[in-house]
């Protein structure tokens, strides 16, 4: 059996906070805004996931309101999210993302967090695709108020 998920997220930028992005430190002069480390790539990834075993979304699990989440590295949400998974009997058969940024660039980081993807959840790094897309100025990712994410995941039994 295969089913697929699709996943989409989108934080403002805060000043004070490090960029994470697909378990990745991007060297920037802000951050993204959250309640954990807010990291969209993993989060779009865990929504997609979720969404692809009909468990819902991710704050339905790791609500921002709770203080166990707060600050979190969005790797471990993956991890757990990939063990739910797991228990349940599937595992990524492949995943397919891609950042929307006007800023910052991050096209020489997106090998690091295909193999970041890939061993978090224990599969080979050619069934993760990390794509980067910038919105040539249009809407509020345009103007460089933030970062989103989408992505799009099929699971298959293992």
């Amino acid at each position: 059996m295969m089913r697929v998920g699709i996943g989409w997220d989108a934080h403002a930028f805060e000043e004070g906070r490090p960029l994470r992005l697909g378990g990745v430190t991007i060297p920037y002069e802000i951050g993204l805004a959250g309640h954990s480390d807010a990291d969209v790539l993993i989060h779009a990834l865990c929504d997609a996931m979720l969404g692809a075993a009909a468990l819902g979304d991710l704050g339905s699990f790791f609500p921002d309101d709770d203080e166990e989440f707060k600050g979190i590295d969005s790797t471990i949400l993956l991890k757990r999210v990939n063990e739910m998974l797991a228990a349940r009997g599937y595992e990524v058969a492949n995943a397919d993302s891609v950042i929307i940024a006007q800023k910052p660039r991050v096209s020489m980081y997106l090998a690091e967090m295909k193999i970041n993807i890939a061993s978090i959840l224990e599969i080979e790094p050619d069934r993760i695709c990390v794509k980067a897309s910038s919105p040539e100025g249009l809407g509020a990712i345009g103007r460089s108020e933030g970062i989103a994410a989408q992505a799009v995941v099929l699971l298959s039994r293992r």
